[in-house]
Formats: structure tokens, sequence, C-alpha cells
């Protein structure tokens, strides 16, 4: 695995470098076009020009004072003179500094390329070519070579820009492939810490909004899940071997009675009712178990629909009212306005009776209870539910949504204490979170819901 990291981010740093050339390379080439149409065009422009005098010279004083007039700028031996030509309709030299007409050159008039022979050596020249009245010929030229230093120097430019991009490129590369296999060797440690069983280990960040740091932040929030579902199921199976002992011990012994005693058939049946509801209670608690691990999946979710969260309240206090008038206890529902949000409707019923359940067993006889539903301005939806009873110390408020916990106020009450876990998992599936606070006397446990993605939801639906 080490070999292939190696060659990945080597590959980066080659690739980062023939990038750059690349793209000097796409930039130079319309540049090496502009300049070729530039020069070739500026140069055939001026020949003409300098055609156009020398036709004017020729107007003035006819083919002899043209031809003066040749002689004289050629004995003149300006530097970069151009190549002149001035010959009768048999292309006979009259004048000028090129020996004969070149090879290659048609007589009708126009600009051509020709190779040509100046100062014992060949080259290749420009010429324009000029008719003249009289079957005379005019060609004004000039050597191609005139311009090579200029492509030279451009040519040297732009091979010095690729090789001082290729050594910074280079530099750069590397600089950057040290700087990636630092961050994934703090990567595979991280890893290889965790596949060793210590979850405990996170990728290591810095603080910044990078992709590695996003991508570690990202991964990081991941194993925190994964070491709180670890940790959940370690609890859960001690949990589940301490709360199920005593109704099999129970159960056992109640049928253990019956088959050593052999009682009269009522109280068979009494014990065996006994018995059955000791079954109920382990069925409940599998039943809550595999609710839990549903959500803590988050298989649920498919099934989210809109959901008017004001509407399962007032169903679930209309189901609970018979209850809290047995106890004297004042129910209200407050926040009849419609709540919608997207989520499971079974569910958030359920978890919205289980914090209304558990305010009955714990408000004391003629006490009250609210019930409240409001949307917020941070994109949540609130069901408040608050009771007079005894609440619930703050020293166990960050553990009441544990699995299997009981406090000490509801150690007399019965339950298998996963009703908080629930609504906890209920919220949390739902982009929420339970608060638990007081209400000065009692318990005011908040259920957050996300309300986001609501609109998305009923437009799906």
């Amino acid at each position: 695995m080490r070999s292939g990291i190696r060659v990945s981010a080597l590959n980066l740093a080659l690739g980062y470098v023939l990038f750059g050339i690349a793209a000097l390379v796409c930039f130079a080439a319309p540049l090496w076009y502009a300049w070729q149409v530039t020069i070739r065009d500026g140069r055939a422009e001026i020949l003409r020009e300098d055609a156009d005098r020398l036709a004017e010279v020729f107007d003035h004083g006819g083919a002899m004072g043209l031809a003066a007039f040749i002689d004289a700028r050629v004995g003149l031996k300006i530097a970069n003179e151009r190549i002149l030509l001035f010959t009768d309709a048999a292309h006979r030299r009259l004048a000028g500094n090129l020996g004969a007409w070149p090879r290659g050159i048609p007589d009708r008039p126009g600009t051509y390329t020709a190779p040509v022979e100046l100062r014992g050596h060949r080259s290749e020249a420009v010429f324009v070519h000029v008719a003249l009245p009289g079957g005379y010929n005019l060609l004004v030229g000039r050597d191609v070579a005139k311009f090579a230093p200029l492509e030279a120097r451009f040519w040297f430019g732009l091979a010095a820009a690729i090789v001082i991009l290729s050594i910074v490129g280079t530099i750069g590369a590397m600089l950057i492939r040290r700087e990636l296999l630092s961050r994934i060797h703090g990567i595979r440690q991280t890893v290889s810490a965790i596949m060793q069983g210590e979850l405990s280990h996170r990728l290591p960040t810095r603080g910044g909004d990078d992709e590695l740091d996003t991508l570690s932040q990202t991964i990081n929030r991941m194993l925190d899940q994964i070491e709180q579902l670890v940790h959940g199921i370690s609890n859960v199976s001690n949990s589940i071997a301490h709360d199920l002992r005593t109704p099999l011990a129970e159960l056992r012994s109640r049928l253990e009675e019956l088959s050593v005693t052999r009682p009269p058939p009522n109280v068979t049946f009494a014990e065996l009712e006994a018995a059955v509801a000791d079954v109920d209670r382990v069925i409940r608690i599998f039943n809550a178990l595999l609710r839990l691990a549903e959500m803590d999946t988050g298989m649920r979710r498919s099934g989210f629909v809109p959901v008017d969260l004001a509407h399962v309240g007032t169903e679930v206090v209309e189901l609970y009212q018979p209850a809290a008038e047995l106890k004297g206890i004042a129910m209200s529902l407050q926040g009849s306005k419609p709540a919608l949000v997207a989520g499971d409707p079974v569910l958030l019923a359920q978890a919205v009776g289980n914090l209304v359940d558990n305010a009955l067993k714990y408000t004391p006889l003629n006490g009250r209870i609210a019930v409240e539903v409001s949307q917020r301005g941070d994109g949540f939806t609130e069901l408040a539910v608050g009771d007079n009873g005894p609440g619930i110390p703050d020293r166990d408020k960050p553990k009441a949504a544990e699995r299997f916990f009981r406090g000490d106020a509801s150690r007399g009450t019965p339950g298998i204490g996963l009703g908080l876990s629930i609504v906890e998992a209920v919220a949390r599936l739902h982009g929420g979170a339970l608060r638990l606070e007081d209400n000065h006397p009692g318990l005011l446990a908040r259920m957050l819901v996300e309300t986001g993605a609501a609109s998305e939801a009923a437009g799906a639906a």
C-alpha cells in the first residue's frame, strides 16, 4: 500500500508539471501564429509601399531614370537594404543588387517566396512583383533570414520559460507530494489504530477549510457515530442481560413452582397470567430495541412524508386525556396552528406519546401537564411537554436518554427505561434533538424536529 501511495503522489507531481508546460505551450501557440501573420502581412505591406514609390520614379523618369535611381540606392550600401531587381520584358537585368530573375517567381504580379543567391549563400526571400508599363518588371524583396534573430529570441524565451516552469513546478509538486503523503500518513496511522480497537482515535485536522480538513472532519463525525453505536451495543448487551434476567428468573420460578406444587386451577391460571405478563415485558423490550436499531441505521427515512406535528400532538393529548382525568391532572395543548415537518408519522406519534406517558407517570394527583407545539426561527419545530412532578436531577439529565437508564424517581414506577431513548432516537432521525430542562417544579422535555426539508417532502408527496 505504501508503494501505491507514493506512485500516486509522484504521478500527481509530474502531472502538475506537465499540465503547466501544456498550458504554456497552448498560450505560446496562438502567440506564435499571431507573430507569423503579423510579420508576414507587415513585411508584404512594407515591400508593396516601397514598390509603389519605385513605380512613381518610373512614371516620372522612365526606365533609365528608375535604373539610375536603383543603382544609386544600391550603391549607398544601406544596412538591411531591400533586394531590388529591375528587368526588361525578357527578364534581362537592367539594375539592382540581384544578379538574375529568381526561379519560382511567375510573370504575373503578386507576392511570392523564392530561394535566391545573396552574397555567396542561398537564402529564402519574399518578393513583390510589379509589372511596369512597356513590359518592364520590378522585384522588391526582403531576406526572410533578417527576422531569424527575433524568432530565435522567441524560441529561446519559450524554452527558458519551460525550464523555469519545470524547475519551479517540480519543487512545488514535490512540496505538494510531501504534504499529501504527510496527511495520508496521519490518516493511515489513525485507521490502523481504529482497526486495532482504539476507537477513540480521530483523524488529525488543522482547523482550516481545505478539502482534506473537510474530509477529515466528516470522517471524524462518522467515527464518533460508530464509536457511539459500538458503545451503545455494548451497553445494550449488558442492559439486556441485566434487565431480562429478572423477568426470566421470575418466569422460571413461577413455572418451576407450578410444576412442583401442582396448585388448584385458579392459582395455576393466576400464575400463568403473571408468566404471560413477564413474557410481554420481554417482548416489549425486544420490540423497543428493534425500533431503536431501525432508527440508528436510518432505515425509516425512506418513509418520510409531510406531517403536521401540531395534529399529532392533538391526537396524543386526546388519547391520554381519560388517563389524566382519572388522576385529576389538568392536561392542556397550546399551539394549534399547523406545524408541517418531514418525517415518519408513526415514530413521531410514538415519541410524543412517550413524553406524555412519562409526564403522566411522574405528575402527582391534581397536577398539570402542558403540551406545546411551536415553530422556531432556526429551522426547527419544537414539541414541548412540561409537568410539575419531581423532575430529573441535573446530574442525571445527560444520562436520562441512555437505554435502560432508571433514575431514583423511577424505581417504583413501571417501565423498561427505553421511553426517552426512543424519543431521543426519533428526534435525531428527524435532524433534531431531545433537550431536558427544569420546569420549576417538574421536567420540561423539548423535542426538536428539523423543518428544512418539509416543503421538499410535501412536493415529493
